[in-house]
């Protein structure tokens, strides 16, 4: 993607935050799910397709990529952390937030009226039976596992319980070229789990407090458990509009949720 300025920008509590910007037009973030940043291919897709129409920033969330991870970790500090990018690009700024990423998304929106629109794909709250089940103190697991040095172990904990990747699967991802990088980011995924709460349970009464007009999507060939989760939030918060990209899974090609996003940004 060519036309990329990369910056930094600096949070309340001094954590340096890596923003790519590009395009032009009224602002879009970006904000990645669990294990991600923004050089991520869907993330660096969806800020090529939106650049034609928008100004879009993609930036790494804090304890990945070239964002610092100043301690000791709160969600509101990641709060603070896209407050500060909403601010570099203007002030206000339609957010799109990705799988945990829309967790992060809805938990700042209802707090930040910078946020103009919010655009979802897959919240992964636990609806139904069929939801994975994670222990109550998922988070303190990854934790220990990572102070301990068993960043691998804390990698491959999070993917079979939260992402039901098959410990077989797991096996062939060790040997994947993004594997360390994965392995650098461990210490992130107790902060997914504390962004999406214990047991990722729905937060009804945070999603009824949402004010921004909101678009959640799902894909047609993700689990069942998913589709219930993103038909959950859209039923809680007000007004919410939903909508399913058939034939696309969790990792959706940018060339079909593009579409969707482009119509409900510049919808007046």
């Amino acid at each position: 993607m060519s036309g990329i300025q990369t910056g930094t920008v600096t949070s309340a509590d001094g954590t340096r935050i890596a923003v790519d910007r590009s395009g032009a037009g009224p602002a879009v973030v970006l904000v990645q799910g669990a294990l991600n940043d923004r050089t991520d291919p869907v993330m660096s897709g969806l800020a090529a397709g939106l650049s034609r129409w928008f100004t879009v920033f993609s930036y790494d969330r804090r304890g990945r990529g070239g964002s610092g991870d100043t301690q000791p970790y709160a969600v509101e500090r990641e709060a603070e952390d896209l407050a500060v990018v909403i601010a570099e690009a203007g002030g206000s700024a339609a957010v799109f937030g990705g799988s945990s990423g829309a967790g992060l998304a809805l938990r700042a929106a209802v707090k930040n009226p910078a946020i103009t629109r919010l655009a979802l794909w897959e919240p992964p709250y636990h609806v139904g039976d069929s939801a994975p089940r994670l222990p109550g103190d998922f988070a303190g697991q990854l934790d220990r596992l990572v102070e301990a040095g068993r960043r691998a172990d804390a990698v491959e904990l999070f993917l079979v319980r939260a992402a039901q990747v098959s410990p077989q699967g797991v096996a062939g991802m060790r040997g994947h070229a993004s594997w360390p990088a994965m392995e650098a980011a461990a210490q992130s995924l107790a902060y997914e789990a504390r962004v999406m709460g214990p047991g990722n349970a729905l937060p009804g009464e945070l999603l009824a407090a949402i004010t921004q007009p909101t678009l959640v999507l799902n894909g047609g060939a993700s689990p069942a458990w998913m589709r219930r989760a993103g038909q959950a939030v859209a039923d809680a918060i007000p007004g919410a509009v939903y909508r399913v990209l058939e034939g696309q899974a969790h990792s959706v090609a940018p060339t079909a949720i593009v579409p969707e996003l482009l119509e409900f940004f510049v919808r007046s």
